[in-house]
């Protein structure tokens, strides 16, 4: 951290007066009416913690304003907007926590030109860009593509097996012919060769296999369904914490306009009794309280520009943007009421939440399980045929004489398996058994939420309601404290608590449309609401198998 003096406040307002231009010592000694030994070290200090910079030109140092440090533009408009309360003493006040910070963020370079370029980010577009560079919604997509790959691989299982077959024997000894047919196959294509030389097409088909491929075949679809809504899971819990973030970068700006305002009110009302302690209508004890006051203010100020730099990194982070790039956000608290039906909220949660959902494939996946268990019991039915040519001379093979082919069906009944299928059938009953249990715990947990959702809202909307008309009304009795106090009628301290009542109740109506805003955002999540472009409407609705849980016939 570092001290801030009178003398390091006149130095800066005379290089940020002339950004652009470089002075050597002597001349800022003539500027300034002082010898150069009295700033000496201190443009030296400043020189270090990058606020200024120097060069050497005709052996003479010359120094200018670092236009590119982190604080530049921040520390510039502070020292020309209070130019006059640096003169006063309150210089350390407003800069404390900004030298505090100026010590380590010397890679918060914030270029305007760069987030010009980029323009300004809505709430819709920082949703899209969270979802273009989370890492878990690119990882699940992938899980959705390898999903649909799964289902071709089952769908293999009902289309025949086509392969070529070749290879050669050598057999010690083989039973000969005594004489060969003529116009005849060849006796070897029978009984093989000494040297034995075959090539041909072998075909299977599976026929029946006591419903294992069409169980395997449902669970894989029913797979795809649930990597899809977990997915979907994902983009919602981006999306609300995008919301998170983006709107508490809004109250982030909205807390420090009103400190700023505070601050303002309290400095004109200083240099208000101050000119009238002067013409002797004012007490000293009225001047040192409005004094104080602003420098109690400063702090708010500083620590809500410091929120403001806190907001922004995290909402950058989460949109997978570099923590320090500059961002600009259109947007702003508002409060739009909506109707709080919870029946309806929670009707809409059990069908359209991707984890009730996915508990629901879950039961179906289950069902099937218990179809592929019993499979083991059934028969295997299998078609084969080979068409080949065989011969113990690879000139003299493929031709009538040495081609032959066989069809045939085999069937495999089981009789005994050591109980193997018996424990497979059980399990998968547990497994359905379970699958229902955790459907059920997630349908509470739903119904919970939207409970919490509900609650947070009137919440949220009886302290918008009994604030939204007390911003105006302490307005006007700010006014009517200045003018009392102006008439001699009313005291110093009616207009400093009339300032502070002011600033707490716009910030306290903020932060309720903030809650107000993040309610109906956990709302959104916990009913699977996302975008206009990503919600699912009643039409297009997923093809879920089963029934919306009889816990959304009950009212709460």
């Amino acid at each position: 951290m570092i001290e801030l003096t009178k003398n390091k406040i006149r130095l800066l307002k005379l290089f940020y007066t002339h950004p652009d231009e470089a002075f050597y010592m002597q001349q800022i000694g003539r500027m300034l009416g002082k010898k150069p030994g009295v700033f000496q070290r201190t443009i030296n200090g400043l020189e270090k913690q990058g606020v200024l910079v120097s060069e050497y030109k005709a052996n003479a140092r010359f120094f200018k304003a670092n236009t590119k440090s982190p604080v530049y533009a921040e520390l510039r408009e502070l020292v020309m907007k209070y130019e006059k309360l640096f003169k006063k003493g309150f210089g350390a006040f407003i800069l404390l926590g900004l030298a505090s910070w100026l010590a380590c963020a010397p890679a918060q370079a914030a270029n305007t030109k760069e987030s010009a370029g980029r323009g300004a980010m809505t709430i819709d577009g920082a949703i899209s860009t969270a979802f273009a560079n989370n890492k878990n919604i690119l990882i699940q997509e992938k899980e959705v593509e390898a999903a649909r790959a799964q289902i071709l691989d089952a769908r293999s299982a009902f289309m025949p097996q086509v392969n070529v077959e070749g290879g050669y024997k050598r057999v010690g000894s083989v039973p000969q012919a005594n004489a060969a047919i003529s116009g005849k196959k060849d006796y070897g294509v029978y009984v093989g060769y000494e040297n034995d030389n075959q090539w041909g097409l072998a075909v299977d088909q599976s026929l029946y296999t006591g419903g294992a491929n069409t169980a395997n075949l449902r669970q894989q679809q029913l797979g795809l369904k649930v990597q899809e809504e977990t997915l979907r899971a994902l983009k919602l819990d981006a999306a609300f914490e995008t919301k998170r973030l983006f709107f508490g970068l809004l109250l982030a700006y909205e807390i420090a306009r009103i400190a700023q305002d505070l601050l303002d009110q309290a400095a004109a009302h200083y240099e208000d009794v101050k000119k009238k302690y002067k013409e002797g209508t004012a007490s000293r004890f009225d001047l040192l309280q409005s004094k104080v006051q602003v420098t109690k203010v400063m702090p708010e100020l500083i620590r809500a520009k410091n929120a403001i730099r806190l907001s922004m990194a995290d909402l950058n982070k989460e949109l997978g943007l570099g923590v320090y790039d500059p961002l600009v956000v259109d947007g702003k608290l508002v409060y739009l009421p909506v109707a709080i039906t919870e029946e309806a909220f929670l009707a809409k949660a059990y069908i359209h939440r991707p984890e009730m959902i996915i508990k629901l494939l879950g039961i179906d996946i289950a069902k099937w399980s218990i179809k592929a268990a019993h499979a083991g019991y059934r028969p295997q039915v299998n078609l084969s045929a080979d068409y080949y040519y065989r011969s113990d001379d690879y000139s003299d093979m493929f031709n009538q004489r040495h081609n032959n082919w066989d069809v045939g069906v085999s069937v495999r009944v089981p009789i005994f398996d050591g109980f193997s299928s018996l424990a497979k059938v059980r399990e998968a009953k547990a497994r359905y058994a379970q699958s229902q249990l955790s459907q059920e715990d997630v349908a509470d947990q739903t119904a919970l939420l939207i409970r919490r959702d509900c609650l947070n809202l009137r919440e949220a909307q009886a302290i918008i309601d009994s604030q939204k008309d007390n911003v105006s009304e302490a307005k006007e009795a700010l006014q009517i404290a200045i003018v009392s106090y102006d008439n001699g009628v009313g005291t110093n301290l009616d207009v400093l608590d009339a300032q502070v009542s002011l600033a707490q109740i716009e910030q306290t109506l903020a932060e309720g449309v903030y809650d107000y805003m993040m309610a109906q955002a956990a709302l959104d999540r916990d009913t699977g609401n996302l975008s206009a472009e990503e919600k699912i409407s009643d039409d297009k609705k997923p093809d879920v198998p089963g029934e919306v849980p009889a816990k959304a016939e009950k009212k709460i």
